[in-house]
């Protein structure tokens, strides 16, 4: 094909973003909708469909053949394509065929992996990764999850399960997580965490702010707030700290809402990560840098996913 698309789904917690996009990175449409776990599994096989279907008439006006669908989704994602488990952040998705069934509803070939790995690939593809053949990813949304790329290529693990991150334990005992453990760091780096920080601290300031606004009232001086965003910080440098104790990367991409806040809260971070990092490891800085694909990773990543598994099976 001289000419054609890949549909790139991400599906997360609290969003689907997708878009139809050509192997040179041109977007010809986007969408993004609510999840809307709550409606379960049979609520979130739906709307892919009626999405799916929305790009195959959009592509069929562009005359634009379509390779086929590359998905990222929530969820630990066996080498199969299915979820082998998912965590109440989407209900009754565990045990979802996921690659079999967007073939059967669809009539494309599909590859489907984990919504980080996909993530990573965008990021290598056309972002903050893109100098190196080997970093770290890391995205803070609803939950904490990664992916390292080794020589370009997500480290999936014995069962397609690395990169989960966010439940390692950081605190024996501490917050129950959604995965059915206590002190996940996923407790106190996602976004959900940083809600339930501004809650837990009490302000009038905070009670009813969202983290965008929380971040606002902190570079306005407000103390309450600032108290929060270092906090915050300091927490997800535990976490980088590990894990950079763990692969000695050459880099860490963040990703996740937050790194709208840039260096307002990353210098913060580096500094809380040097300070609890062993020399050795830091004596040559490790570069932690946001994302800069925004909510689009997924989705490019999903479609190179994609792109990558039609090559892998003309060879």
């Amino acid at each position: 094909m001289s000419s054609h698309a890949a549909i790139g789904i991400d599906i997360g917690g609290t969003h689907i973003k997708s878009g139809l996009i050509g192997p040179d990175g041109t977007v010809h449409a986007t969408r993004k909708l609510e999840t809307e776990a709550s409606a379960g599994k049979a609520g979130l096989m739906a709307k892919l469909s009626e999405l799916i279907q929305g790009y195959k008439h959009e592509a069929n006006q562009l005359n634009l053949p379509i390779a086929g669908i590359g998905i990222g989704s929530a969820g630990y994602i066996n080498r199969e394509g299915s979820v082998a488990f998912a965590t109440d952040n989407l209900p009754g998705w565990s045990g979802t065929t996921l690659r079999a069934d967007i073939e059967q509803l669809s009539g494309l070939p599909a590859a489907v992996d984990n919504d980080v790995n996909v993530i990573a690939l965008g990021e290598q593809w056309l972002g903050a990764g893109r100098d190196w053949d080997s970093f770290l990813c890391v995205a803070l949304g609803t939950g904490v999850g990664g992916c390292f790329i080794r020589q370009g290529r997500p480290l999936r693990g014995r069962d397609g399960f690395a990169g989960a991150y966010g439940h390692m334990v950081v605190a024996a005992g501490g917050q129950p997580c959604t995965c059915g453990h206590r002190g996940c760091w996923e407790q106190y780096a996602s976004v959900t965490a940083l809600k339930r920080l501004m809650r837990e601290h009490g302000a009038a300031s905070l009670t009813r702010a969202t983290p965008p606004e929380l971040f606002a009232q902190a570079r306005a001086g407000d103390e309450a707030s600032m108290t929060v965003v270092r906090q915050y910080a300091e927490y997800v440098a535990i976490g980088l700290s590990s894990l950079i104790h763990v692969f000695n990367p050459s880099a860490i991409v963040v990703g996740g809402a937050v790194t709208e806040q840039g260096d307002f809260l990353f210098d913060l971070i580096r500094r809380h990560v040097k300070d609890i990092t062993m020399p050795a490891y830091t004596a040559t800085p490790v570069p932690i840098i946001p994302a800069e694909l925004g909510g689009s990773a997924g989705m490019f990543g999903a479609a190179k996913l994609l792109f990558g598994h039609i090559t892998a099976g003309q060879e």
